[in-house]
């Protein structure tokens, strides 16, 4: 019997490279996948652009149309209230209505949160969404840390719902065993830190996790840790300062290469060993950033994502909705209160 689809909506028009990289992410995701994704934009134009892929027909691939874009310039309560028919709110209704299970979207952060939240409301206990973003680790396993910008000012009480959420997260999408759950700072030692910090850490102990109390910028990567909990402003700054040195050593790496490397056999075990590299450090193949704590599943992508990231988004979206994690987290939060009363 073969497995049922899980159906994806794929907001087409948000990204930097919209549609292309929209349109052939989701032929990559349905032709490897046991998955159907919905492409909502202007129809007019995914339909020219499906038109380069001889045979796009007879893929689990639909187009839903959708008059309006959200812009990266436009505020997101501007695009809830003028955009009533923008590709990310049409894909976001879809979802509400039980005609897709997740949603993924390239487009404006700010709008893709407010729209999906206001669309398909929070997970009950939930005060305030957070997006977890994946960090590679010398240990090979990845680790979680959120919130990486959904919300810039928070108060202690929601850094141990990030805690809840990552710590569930991490459990269910990379099969980790009691992850270990840190909480960002600028020193291991309990002490150390802002008035938000100490006044989580309390909090954070007494819920039932394994949390191994701080952790500093540098275990992002040593796989000390398994989530990492912030507030968005320093979670957004530490994910672009990442991306942007991973940007500085594959050009160092790259120029290094082509300077030393002699003779052919060492050039393309050096290419080798340097394509592995660039794999492991590469954002597309983490897919997305998933809308913690809202109901049903939203991936948000970077703007700038390419056909992979929307392929492993996608992955990562039918993942999440088959893990039943959204029920899970509600009861998770209700015996994290239970403790913490």
């Amino acid at each position: 019997m073969p497995t049922p689809l899980v159906t994806i909506a794929v907001d087409a028009m948000g990204g930097d490279h919209a549609p292309k990289a929209e349109v052939d992410g989701a032929l990559r995701a349905v032709r490897h996948m046991p998955v159907e994704v919905i492409l909502v934009g202007r129809e007019d134009v995914l339909r020219e652009e499906l038109a380069a892929h001889p045979g796009w027909e007879r893929l689990p691939i639909k187009i839903h149309h959708a008059s309006e874009v959200v812009t990266m310039d436009d505020s997101a309560a501007k695009s809830l209230r003028s955009k009533k028919d923008s590709s990310i709110r049409v894909a976001c209704r879809l979802m509400h209505d039980g005609a897709a299970r997740g949603v993924v979207s390239a487009g404006n952060t700010g709008a893709v949160m407010a729209t999906s939240k206001t669309i398909n409301g929070m997970v009950k206990g939930v005060d305030r969404p957070a997006l977890a973003s994946v960090f590679p680790t010398i240990k090979g396993k990845p680790a979680v840390m959120l919130d990486v910008g959904a919300n810039v000012d928070v108060e202690p009480d929601m850094l141990s719902q990030f805690a809840m959420m990552g710590e569930l997260y991490s459990r269910l999408i990379f099969h980790t065993e009691n992850p270990r759950v840190g909480l960002l700072s600028i020193g291991e030692e309990e002490h150390k830190g802002n008035e938000l910090t100490k006044k989580a850490t309390p909090l954070l102990k007494l819920l039932p996790i394994n949390f191994i109390g701080n952790v500093e910028g540098r275990d992002l990567y040593t796989g000390h840790a398994d989530v990492i909990v912030c507030d968005g402003f320093i979670g957004n700054v530490a994910l672009k300062v990442s991306e942007g040195l991973v940007e500085v050593v594959r050009h160092l790496l790259s120029d290094s290469l082509k300077a030393s490397v002699s003779g052919k056999i060492g050039y393309l075990l050096s290419r080798s060993a340097f394509a592995e590299f660039k794999k492991r450090v590469d954002y597309s193949e983490y897919g997305g950033a998933p809308l913690l704590g809202v109901k049903g599943c939203t991936i948000i992508c970077h703007g700038r994502s390419n056909a992979n990231a929307i392929k492993n988004a996608i992955r990562v979206a039918a993942e999440f909705a088959q893990s039943n994690l959204n029920e899970r987290l509600e009861k998770g939060l209700t015996q994290g209160r239970a403790h913490t009363a």
